[in-house]
């Protein structure tokens, strides 16, 4: 697992947050649980929303370039086998929460490594939102990540269960995930 702030500068960041901001309201849809056919909305378990990112803009496609020079590093480094990466933007509003989860279930999945990169400007301690990360049998988290612009996050899918605490005001990030072999969500190939 590793945060890393600073990962993007803020030019970087206001250019992938307006890159959302210009999309049209229909583009932003409430966020679904499970896969394929049995992806549904649950309001009990996460109440965010969600646009996938399909490398049609500038911002897009530059954010999809970092990643694809990050997933030849992890594999280059760790040997991890990644081959795609699916990624999409989530926001919060005021009040929004995502409930403790895995991102892919052992033997289930394919998705092998999280990522998760925040796009807020100005984050305060009073805002919330923070995103716990939890061990694989732990009740306690072992990290909380203030969700301050810039910043990215990593770890392993099947191992880390994590929630996103109720954000006090609008949150933004990119969520995404490395894979081992086709996506089953639309996203664009690197």
């Amino acid at each position: 697992m590793g945060i890393f702030p600073d990962f993007l500068d803020a030019g970087q960041v206001a250019a992938l947050r307006d890159d959302f901001h210009s999309l049209p309201d229909w583009q932003i849809t409430p966020a679904g649980i499970g896969r394929e056919q049995a992806n549904h909305n649950n309001e009990r378990i996460r109440t965010d929303k969600t646009r996938w990112l399909d490398g049609t803009t500038a911002p897009q496609q530059a954010y999809l370039s970092l990643m694809a020079d990050l997933q030849q590093a992890v594999n280059r480094h760790l040997f991890m086998g990644l081959k795609d990466y699916e990624c999409h933007y989530a926001r919060y509003d005021q009040g929004d929460f995502y409930k403790k989860h895995l991102d892919a279930f052992k033997g289930r999945s394919n998705r092998r490594l999280t990522t998760v990169l925040y796009l807020n400007d100005g984050w305060q301690p009073a805002d919330g939102g923070e995103l716990l990360i939890y061990g694989e049998k732990s009740k306690v988290p072992l990290h909380s990540v203030t969700p301050h612009g810039g910043t990215l996050v990593c770890f392993l899918s099947e191992r880390f269960p994590h929630e996103v605490l109720p954000a006090n005001r609008s949150r933004l990030s990119i969520a995404g995930w490395f894979r081992v072999d086709d996506p089953i969500a639309p996203a664009l190939r690197l």
